[in-house]
């Protein structure tokens, strides 16, 4: 505001110039007076172009001040808000990056010059009062004009960013899934639904654009009008010498600064309008409660876990709420594998998510050594959890940083992770090893070397609690038999495992199964007893679906699915 003060009385320059040109250098044909006159106006606008470049600069860092001190905590925000399920994508960050445009571009710039538009008016009365006036209602008018334009646009333009967000969004999916669109040929489909919205969008865009055209043309003309309509009554008055020639252009260039702020703020509408519907949804967005509480460091945990009557549903906005896991219990002792298995949507995943501590239980606890999972500092905790999620994701960058979980890598720590999950001499056959770039999302490796170096991550730093999420999904017999040999490795560590799978070989090794059916726990024990009891149930199935027509062929497929607990259950 101080710059801009300084900037708006150095733009008296050229009107003062002018008056004292066509009053005193005509009159008296001075050359010295015009000298310093000219001397003294070259100056006043270079120290105005430098400031107004200071002032530039000024905004542009402060701009990017904002979006570096809120970056992160968007970030992170938007991450946990991803887990809850109500993710917007990267919308909160491209709003933050729209609101540091603005603020370095030239639409702010029209709210720092608006408060001193008196100033010229001012200075306008000052020339004569009836110029004044003129002004007064001009700037008034253009003023209204702006208001009717932003309130007949201002929904029109917020619906039709909102559309241009969702159609952002399928864009997005679509290329995140570009295999399953081209193996499927779904192409067609899918863009065809994209265009139906792109239109909806449009519609609004143009309607907007159409209100808009139309009252800036007027403001255009209106504008136009008015400066010659401020130069014929400074003529007039001149004729009846009440104002000399020189006030007469005078006012003619003080009220085109004083109409500029206006018709600045008009032609950045748009941006402004964007800006400010951006701050809004992250002032919204930023105000919801952190998930977490702020949490001190603990000591390094033992692996002592323990789940106690655990519930978890699923809430929809406008929907009832749908129970996912009810009332679960275990407790599991370190060096201890137990090995979860059940039907699909039993709530497997739900439950690897709620033991390292990505969700909240709504009623129970999930304790590693007593402390409470989700309540620890995730920075601190996740050094000593390995998870390995259902639907695994790596990063841009190399297998190194990979593994070692995007932080400051330890060479030795990143190779005893690979050789722990048996990934070691295949990341050596790749051509640059460990400093291999795998490509946004591991785009340049198989679905089994992501599996097996996304396990590789889940063994860096000798993690006390283990969590994977059938592990072997993508995995050939050399990866499945590296798996069990990783799991073995961890036992005799010391290390708490939980493991999601189906296949005999990881099965065999559990201590103990835990078998979910609709969200309760069914069955949990040693693993000899569990398998007993599955198999005296497939055997009771067996008896029941040969006592109906067909049942015989059904009983006997049953049995050739008996060597995996999973299926034969």
């Amino acid at each position: 505001m101080l710059f801009s003060l300084a900037i708006n009385i150095l733009m008296l320059t050229s009107a003062f110039y002018m008056f004292q040109l066509f009053d005193r250098v005509l009159a008296s044909r001075s050359i010295e007076t015009l000298l310093y006159l000219t001397v003294i106006a070259l100056a006043a606008l270079a120290t105005m172009g430098v400031l107004e470049m200071v002032r530039a600069r000024m905004l542009v860092r402060i701009g990017g001040w904002v979006e570096r001190r809120l970056g992160a905590p968007i970030l992170a925000r938007s991450v946990d808000a991803a887990n809850e399920g109500r993710s917007s994508g990267t919308q909160n960050l491209a709003d933050l990056a729209q609101i540091r445009s603005f603020l370095g571009g030239p639409g702010i710039l029209a709210l720092f010059d608006v408060p001193w538009i008196p100033v010229y008016l001012l200075a306008i009365y000052l020339l004569h009062p009836q110029l004044g006036h003129l002004a007064l209602l001009g700037a008034a008018v253009l003023l209204i004009v702006g208001a009717l334009n932003e309130r007949l646009t201002h929904r029109r333009l917020r619906e039709a960013s909102s559309a241009a967000a969702g159609l952002q969004r399928r864009a997005d999916a679509m290329i995140r899934n570009a295999t399953v669109v081209d193996g499927l040929g779904m192409m067609a489909q899918l863009a065809a639904r994209w265009s139906s919205a792109f239109s909806q969008a449009q519609e609004h865009r143009l309607l907007a654009n159409e209100r808009s055209s139309m009252l800036v043309a007027s403001a255009k003309f209106f504008r136009g009008g008015l400066q010659i309509a401020i130069l014929g009554l400074g003529a007039y008055l001149v004729i009846q010498n009440q104002i000399t020639a020189g006030a007469m252009i005078a006012a003619s260039i003080l009220l085109g600064r004083a109409l500029a702020p206006v018709e600045q703020a008009n032609a950045n509408l748009r941006p402004a309008v964007a800006a400010w519907d951006a701050a809004r949804r992250l002032r919204s967005f930023l105000a919801q409660p952190a998930r977490r509480p702020e949490a001190m460091p603990l000591p390094a945990p033992q692996g002592q876990l323990e789940v106690s009557d655990i519930s978890y549903a699923i809430r929809e906005r406008g929907q009832q709420a749908r129970p996912i896991l009810r009332k679960v219990s275990l407790q599991v002792r370190p060096g201890e594998l137990v090995a979860v298995i059940g039907p699909s949507a039993s709530g497997k995943s739900t439950l690897a998510r709620l033991l390292v501590g990505i969700l909240p239980p709504d009623s129970g606890t999930v304790r590693l050594d007593g402390a409470d999972m989700f309540g620890r500092a995730r920075a601190e905790i996740g050094r000593h959890v390995g998870y390995l999620p259902q639907e695994l994701e790596l990063f841009a960058g190399s297998v190194k940083d990979n593994i070692a979980r995007m932080g400051d890598p330890d060479p030795e720590a990143v190779v005893e992770a690979a050789q722990l999950a048996g990934c070691h001499e295949m990341v050596l056959r790749l051509p640059q090893g460990y400093e291999t770039e795998i490509g946004e999302g591991g785009l340049h490796l198989s679905g089994g070397q992501r599996q097996r170096i996304a396990l590789a991550r889940a063994l860096y730093g000798n993690p006390r609690l283990l969590v994977l999420d059938e592990p072997d999904a993508s995995l050939d017999p050399e990866g499945d038999a590296a798996l069990a040999l990783a799991l073995a490795g961890a036992k005799d560590r010391g290390c708490t495992a939980i493991v999601i799978a189906h296949r005999p070989n990881i099965l065999a090794r559990a201590d103990r199964l835990l078998v979910l059916r609709d969200g309760r726990v069914d069955l949990f024990g040693p693993r000899r007893d569990v398998m007993a009891e599955l198999a005296r149930r497939v055997s009771q199935a067996k008896q029941r679906l040969q006592a109906v027509p067909g049942g015989r062929q059904l009983a006997a497929a049953a049995s050739d699915e008996r060597d995996s607990a999973g299926a034969a259950e």
